[in-house]
């Protein structure tokens, strides 16, 4: 099967784009935005609306196969690649990647996915939303021309069997941090809240009060609203770097305060994402590791989950190696291609580590169903729901993607 052309479309995302920096100088709201100057390169304002470019590949047979290029919201942030705005990059695409596509014979996802993950052009890779985008396209054309699921194209490629089970989905509530639990409690939601602590005021708490009891409201409020006594969710809470600030990054005090936050949790398990953020890679891996280390010792039953500085197939690796977290989380957009986060989600399973699928709610419905099959095909421990911060969207796209698919994996069993 050949492509015999491609087609661009600019388009929206799920979100925005947030200057996490800016934001963490301790901006105030006037309504939705952020009052303040953008202070990462490429932002003209600190919240500003997320961009994405859908790439079409039309197969010789008349079939249409989509990938959407999306990056993450705090784009330019934790080593990240820059701001992706569809105006600068759909030019580059007809330019220069259009030419290497139209024509050419459909080989296997991972091989065309590494080829382009792979590029460089003026020494240097492919912005890795481009290379998202294109994986995506790729792995549905491959899909179409054999007829069958994305999910059985991961599964084959990578010698998995395919379990036509669900994967559970981590439900993200944004600011929204009490109406959205009750919502993700109703509807079952496997991990929640996320809750997006990134600020230490009305947050966090200079004391990690105001954290805390939220805690204690979550754990009291599933308890008190979920259907049935056998739902038993895990607790997964994104602190994006604020309670090393509070503790000045001190592990012992910091096991202490998460102990806190244990008892609180009870009886659901509770992982803590991004306690701190130091600002490179190996500084990130060694804290992470000391807190490690003192949780252990304090036998706090709390699990760390690293997300800032693990933004590559490599990164992963690294912090997987170092042992220096019980789970990370493998940002999808972060990663460029696709066969990247099958890759990586691969390799933590191979080496006792837990890997969170994640990404950003400044993705597509496009880009969250394909991602859907990545998990199903490698079985990640827990996949996000994306995209948007509104809970009821991301979580319908992703989990009536895996419905569909189990549904259709079984049918084909018979």
């Amino acid at each position: 099967m050949r492509i015999a052309d491609v087609v661009f479309s600019k388009g929206n995302t799920g979100f925005f784009f947030d200057d996490q920096r800016a934001i963490k100088s301790g901006l105030g709201h006037d309504g939705f935005v952020y009052v303040g100057e953008a202070v990462t390169p490429g932002f003209t304002q600190v919240r500003q609306a997320g961009e994405s470019v859908s790439v079409m590949l039309v197969l010789e047979d008349g079939q249409i196969a989509v990938g959407d290029c999306a990056a993450v919201q705090y784009s330019g942030a934790g080593g990240r690649d820059p701001l992706f705005l569809a105006d600068t990059y759909i030019p580059f695409l007809r330019q220069h990647i259009a030419p290497m596509l139209i024509g050419r014979e459909l080989g296997t996802f991972r091989e065309m996915a590494r080829e382009f993950d792979a590029l460089e052009f003026e020494g240097h890779r492919l912005h890795t939303a481009v290379r998202y985008g294109l994986s995506q396209a790729l792995l549905e054309a491959v899909a179409k021309a054999h007829h069958c699921l994305m999910a059985e194209v991961i599964a084959a490629e990578y010698g998995l069997p395919l379990i036509a089970e669900p994967v559970p989905i981590f439900a993200q509530s944004g600011d929204d941090r009490y109406t959205n639990v009750d919502k993700m409690i109703l509807k079952g939601a496997d991990v929640l809240p996320h809750a997006l602590i990134n600020a230490i005021e009305g947050k966090l708490g200079r004391h990690g009060e105001d954290l805390q009891a939220y805690v204690s409201w979550l754990s009291e409020r599933i308890r008190t609203l979920r259907p049935v006594e056998a739902y038993n969710p895990c607790l997964h809470i994104d602190c994006y770097g604020t309670i090393a600030l509070i503790f000045d990054n001190d592990p012992r005090e910091m096991a202490a305060y998460l102990a806190t936050l244990e008892k609180a949790a009870k009886p659901f398990q509770l992982y803590i994402e991004g306690p701190m953020d130091m600002g490179e890679r190996q500084a990130q891996i060694d804290a992470l590791a000391a807190l490690r280390a003192e949780l252990e010792r304090q036998q706090v039953g709390v699990r760390i989950v690293a997300d800032e500085w693990c933004n590559t197939y490599e990164d992963v690796v690294a912090f997987t190696d170092a042992k220096c977290c019980h789970m990370v989380q493998i940002k999808t957009p972060d990663l460029g291609s696709l066969h990247n986060t099958a890759e990586a989600v691969l390799y933590c399973k191979k080496h006792g580590m837990e890997a969170y699928q994640g990404g950003t709610c400044n993705e597509t419905d496009i880009s969250a169903r394909a991602c859907v099959h990545v998990a199903l095909g490698v079985r990640s421990e827990r996949l996000l729901a994306k995209p948007g911060m509104g809970f009821d969207e991301g979580y319908m796209v992703v989990r009536n993607e895996m419905n569909r698919t189990i549904a259709m994996l079984q049918h084909k069993k018979g």
